[in-house]
């Protein structure tokens, strides 16, 4: 069983499929006895250790590169064994990774290979496992056009030759099992990709990653799990109270001394806090994943399946979840599955081909933001995305995901002009592949975790987003409303005096209010790229009015059906652009006006929570109804929110002229009415110009409704009546 030149060859230059033919233990089948082979690059001497032989063996050198055998003409069969190997500067005793079966096989990532696999991190990656009674790690990576592979890292001393990986046949991976691989090390995967180009790549199933400016992977324990405390099984979120502040985590707080964000463990100490004493339900962390850039704010991902290393540990992010839920706020994520930075040592070209994005650029380029688009026709690909949700829902128990770029997902045409787009095999513009994709990935987050919410940032009138897939939808439970968002901040950002020819853009979104279960978010999105702050798009020339300004916009954003979104800072006016790389302007609260911007917020979530009707009939088009939508000339809007009995009733009034209106307003029911929330309160730092709290309704119908009240509303301002119970 002498090796060829061609197999020596293989080894030494690095260019092996199948190291472990040729490595470790062998049989010499009709001859008897078995021999023994190692490879360790730069050992000057191999011994055997085993309790199999009387005598001391020492390994012959077949390459002076490195590889070495022993013949035992003598033994039958194959036994456990040890090496020590001697270098000028040292030795060690090591366990040959080149003795072990696979630890996973072909037949075992079929389900990958089909793209129906929600855990293939349970065998792809780096996981330490207890193999033939060895304790070590297991590295699979899925690369079926490499020419080789060889893993580096740590434990072979950053070795590129030392540990060619096995190609493991048509399922397309490769796998070592490393016996003195351990948890903490740092690794890489040595592609030899189809194209002859060497390159090191992170793991793409990567559990752990280092500290900027390096990118390895880290063998991380895979037993580490936990579920969300937050339960609302047997609830539809759709019926509940759903109030998300959105927030980046570098840029939220910084430490006391001004020169880092808080980390992880430190958020512990004032992020539930915060978020309850502003009575907000849910926190959403923009992408919490791996990523190198910081200037994308996490939305250029190489580590889909890990936690940022830039505030702390997996462990300590699992910490803030806890206790953020223990405090009861349910913790949302940003997923990006829409598209992947090109970075050489991530995702592409991963193995010398577009693995993981199209080999078209028509297809695979995405112009708007230079990344590269996933290719969902590969049963891989889905497997890998979906397995990252999944990962975040076993490993860390989020409650939910906002799905990032939705809209570039379903449209092969989106930021591409004439010419630059493929179209489906129907002559269409729609993303047929990535449309099976998003409803497989609602359909296996909601089998595997049915209280998990799936939030769609999607932008364009594609239907039934939030439709489940048996009734032909795409299975999210809500959808951000865009158009809701562009029109009201339009009006808001135009001048008193031109108000009234603006109107529509304050009423259009109730005609489509209902095709969807819609979130009315004022996301990072408008308070960023030279858009200005929430308060700053008030188009007033005083402080004070743009502050009042800002409070009616928030209090039409809360009355209006749907659930909230609001992004960090905006529930204080902050005046400055969100700058990602500073924190909050925390000061600002020191201020009476900015104070009482917070103290709205504050109630505003606590009455939608409380309310029975706020929440509840968020969705329902019959519960809601126009008092009166066509005063452009006053600049009012008032509206109904109706419950399951009169008491449950919400009137809204609008004012959002510059001067006080007083009239009667349209009321279904009769009865004493009262102000819960005027934006315009000396609480908010307002001035309180409306006047009086409580009104007897007249028996004098208004508009379509067979009663009215008559009454004030200050300038700039919204009020929330609703009916006194006898």
């Amino acid at each position: 069983m002498t090796l060829s030149e061609r197999e020596i060859k293989s080894i030494v230059s690095g260019c092996c499929y199948d190291p472990h033919a040729i490595l470790g233990m062998h049989t010499r089948g009709e001859t008897g006895g078995v021999i023994i082979r190692a490879w360790d690059p730069g050992a000057k001497k191999i011994i055997l250790n085993s309790t199999e032989t009387d005598k001391v063996v020492e390994l012959q050198v077949i390459n002076k590169a490195g590889l070495f055998e022993a013949e035992l003409p003598n033994i039958s069969k194959s036994f456990k064994y040890s090496l020590s190997s001697l270098y000028p500067g040292g030795e060690r005793n090591w366990v040959c990774p080149y003795s072990f079966l696979p630890s996973v096989t072909s037949d075992q990532l079929t389900p990958f290979n089909e793209g129906w696999d929600r855990r293939p991190f349970a065998k792809l990656g780096a996981r330490p496992i207890l193999h033939e009674n060895q304790e070590g790690t297991s590295f699979v990576i899925w690369a079926p056009s490499a020419k080789s592979i060889h893993l580096v890292g740590d434990f072979n001393h950053w070795n590129t030759r030392s540990l060619p990986m096995r190609n493991l046949g048509s399922c397309g991976c490769w796998e070592l099992f490393v016996p003195f691989a351990q948890r903490g090390d740092k690794y890489k995967f040595r592609v030899l990709g189809s194209d002859g180009v060497l390159r090191e790549k992170t793991d793409p199933f990567g559990w752990r990653f280092e500290c900027l400016p390096g990118n390895a992977s880290i063998v991380e324990d895979r037993k580490v799990s936990r579920k969300s405390i937050i339960s609302i099984e047997g609830n539809n979120p759709r019926t509940l109270p759903v109030s998300i502040y959105e927030m980046h985590l570098g840029s939220w707080k910084f430490s006391k001394d001004n020169s880092r964000p808080l980390n992880f463990l430190e958020l512990v100490d004032v992020l539930p806090d915060y978020l309850n004493s502003m009575g907000f339900t849910h926190v959403e962390f923009l992408p919490p994943s791996e990523y190198p850039f910081g200037a994308s704010w996490g939305y250029q991902v190489t580590g889909y399946y890990a936690s940022t290393h830039r505030y702390g540990s997996p462990e300590d992010f699992s910490t803030l979840l806890n206790n953020l839920q223990e405090s009861g706020i349910g913790v949302i994520i940003d997923w990006v599955p829409a598209h992947f930075p090109s970075d050489e040592f991530a995702l592409a070209r991963f193995d010398g081909t577009c693995l993981f994005e199209h080999e078209d650029p028509r297809k695979g380029m995405h112009a708007e933001w230079g990344t590269l688009c996933f290719n969902y026709g590969r049963a891989e690909v889905r497997s890998f995305l979906i397995g990252s949700a999944i990962a975040w829902l076993d490993r860390f128990g989020v409650d939910g995901f906002r799905v990032d770029a939705v809209a570039s997902m379903l449209y092969l045409d989106y930021a591409r002009k004439d010419g630059e787009w493929c179209p489906n095999e129907f002559g269409g513009n729609e993303n047929l592949e990535a449309i099976d994709f998003i409803k497989q990935f609602n359909q296996a987050i909601h089998e595997e975790y049915p209280d998990v919410i799936s939030i769609a940032e999607e932008s364009t009138s594609f239907p039934q987003i939030t439709k489940p897939p048996s009734c032909g939808g795409l299975g999210f439970d809500l959808k951000w409303n865009m158009g809701w968002m562009h029109d009201i901040l339009g009006y808001f950002s135009t001048a008193p005096i031109d108000r009234k020819y603006k109107h529509n853009q304050l009423t259009f979104g109730a005609m489509y209010q209902f095709s969807e279960n819609f979130v009315q978010a004022f996301s990072h999105d408008e308070v960023v790229h030279g858009k200005g702050s929430l308060v700053n798009k008030m188009s007033l020339a005083y402080e004070e009015d743009r502050i009042a300004n800002l409070r009616a916009l928030l209090a039409l954003q809360w009355t209006w059906p749907g659930k909230k979104t609001l992004f960090m800072g905006c529930e204080f006016g902050q005046w400055t652009e969100w700058n990602f790389e500073t924190p909050l302007d925390w000061a600002l609260l020191s201020f009476p006006t900015h104070y009482g911007i917070s103290l709205l917020i504050r109630d505003l979530n606590n009455l939608y929570k409380s309310h029975p009707t706020w929440a509840a009939s968020d969705h329902i088009a019959d519960k809601f109804k126009w008092i009166d939508c066509n005063d452009a000339e006053g600049q009012t809007l008032s509206f109904l929110k109706f419950g399951s009995y009169p008491t449950d009733t919400l009137m809204i009034a609008c004012n959002f002229s510059d001067s006080n209106k007083h009239k009667d307003w349209g009321c279904p029911h009769h009865g004493d009415w009262e102000v819960i929330l005027d934006t315009d309160s000396p609480d908010y730092s307002g001035q309180g110009a409306a006047g009086g709290t409580r009104f007897q309704s007249m028996e004098r119908s208004c508009g379509d409704l067979p009663y009215s009240l008559s009454f004030s509303v200050s300038r700039w301002s919204v009020r929330i009546l609703s009916l006194v119970s006898s």
